[in-house]
């Protein structure tokens, strides 16, 4: 009797562990990601992370060739936020809605009052599916914009590897409320969105015109 309960302990444990094995990583597996960028991480940052699904934000450089880059050294990079989500509470079509909303897709100089080409809007598509996708969000931008998609400057290209920034870039708008507010509002961010999307700057989940 004293030997039967410390095995049925064992066993106890064991398939507790097993399970652990079994079913923790298989929900791991299911988060996805995005890498959009658009002008200064911080505010694109700050747009996404209150979406629900998103699992996490975090602001950094993609794009370039320069290894380890910093704040100060990111040549040929652009800033990016690379976005952790359950696609079973927000799809990827739904994220690239809320990132075109969030931009000036005319703009391929930079965005805002950031010039130069860190600041250009690039989709970064890491799949196939990925790039479909973000060809298709182009085709439905255009026509929410009755514009060729000729004309608009979002580029769509391969993702190779996300730096993530220095810490004191993440969570900058949460950290440093009154001068996220201040550096947004003169950076005119807000003022151009609704010259460009209307009514519908900065809302990502209504589309005019449904994805295929």
């Amino acid at each position: 009797m004293f030997i039967f309960k410390p095995i049925l302990r064992i066993l106890y444990l064991t398939i507790i562990c097993i399970c652990l094995l079994l079913f923790v990583p298989q929900a791991n597996a299911l988060n996805d990601s995005a890498v959009f960028a658009g002008g200064c991480f911080w505010c694109l940052e700050h747009d996404f992370e209150s979406l629900k699904g998103v699992l996490s934000v975090e602001s950094g450089y993609t794009g370039g060739k320069t290894i380890k880059p910093t704040y100060k050294n990111h040549k040929g990079h652009q800033e990016a936020i690379k976005i952790t989500f359950d696609p079973l509470e927000v799809s990827f079509e739904e994220l690239l809605k809320t990132y075109w909303r969030n931009i000036d897709p005319y703009d391929g100089g930079g965005q805002f009052c950031d010039r130069g080409d860190s600041y250009r809007p690039v989709i970064f598509y890491k799949d196939n599916s990925q790039y479909d996708l973000a060809n298709n969000s182009l085709i439905n931008a255009a026509e929410e914009l009755s514009a060729s998609s000729n004309n608009l400057a979002v580029k769509i290209e391969r993702l190779d590897e996300f730096w993530e920034a220095e810490d004191y870039h993440q969570d900058f708008a949460q950290r440093n409320s009154v001068k996220y507010k201040f550096y947004r509002y003169s950076c005119g961010r807000d003022q151009r969105l609704d010259e460009v999307w209307g009514v519908n700057a900065r809302e990502g989940i209504k589309w005019l015109k449904k994805m295929p």
